[in-house]
C-alpha cells in the first residue's frame, strides 16, 4: 500500500521518510462494523491503527465490568500503543460507533525494527507518549466528570 498518503495523520508529522517508508510497507486495510470491537481491554495487543474514516470509542471496563467510554476517536487519529510497552496487553477496548474503515500495522514488527534501530525506537516512542498523554488526561476528565456527579 505504498500509494496511500499517510501524512494526513498528525502521528507522522515530521517523520523521517525511511521511517514513514516502514508504516507504508506494511500496511494493511481493514473495516469495521458499527458496535464490532477491534480491540478488547487486557487482550495481546499486536496491532496499531490509523483512523480512516468513521469513530470508535476508547473504553474501559468498570470494577462491575460493564464498558464505559472515556474518549472518541475519529479520521486522522491512531489507536493502539501497547504492543509497545510490556506487557503488552491492551489497556482500553476500542470499538467501532459507526461503519469505521481504518489502516493497520504490525505492531510487534514495529516493536521489532525498534529494538534494532533506537533512533527510530526513540522517534515512534516520542510519538506514543503523546498518544498515553491523551488517553490519560481524557480518563481523569472522565473520572472527575463521574466524581462531581456524585
Amino acid at each position: 500500500m505504498t500509494d496511500l498518503d499517510i501524512s494526513k495523520f498528525a502521528f507522522f508529522k515530521d517523520m523521517k521518510e525511511e521511517y514513514r517508508q516502514i508504516f507504508l510497507k506494511n500496511l494493511t486495510k481493514d473495516v469495521f462494523k458499527p458496535n464490532e470491537y477491534i480491540v478488547k481491554q487486557n487482550e495481546h495487543a499486536s496491532k496499531f491503527f490509523l483512523i480512516v474514516k468513521g469513530k470508535v470509542s476508547i473504553e474501559m471496563l468498570s470494577p462491575e465490568g460493564k464498558p464505559f467510554s472515556i474518549q472518541t476517536l475519529k479520521e486522522g487519529d491512531i489507536v493502539g500503543w501497547s504492543w509497545m510497552i510490556p506487557p503488552f496487553l491492551s489497556q482500553f477496548s476500542v470499538r467501532a460507533l459507526e461503519a469505521t474503515e481504518m489502516l493497520v500495522i504490525d505492531g510487534e514488527m514495529l516493536r521489532q525494527k525498534s529494538e534494532k534501530d533506537h533512533d527510530l525506537g526513540y522517534d515512534l516512542l516520542k510519538r506514543l507518549v503523546t498518544i498515553f498523554v491523551l488517553r490519560l488526561q481524557a480518563t481523569r476528565q472522565h473520572l472527575m466528570a463521574l466524581y462531581s456527579s456524585v
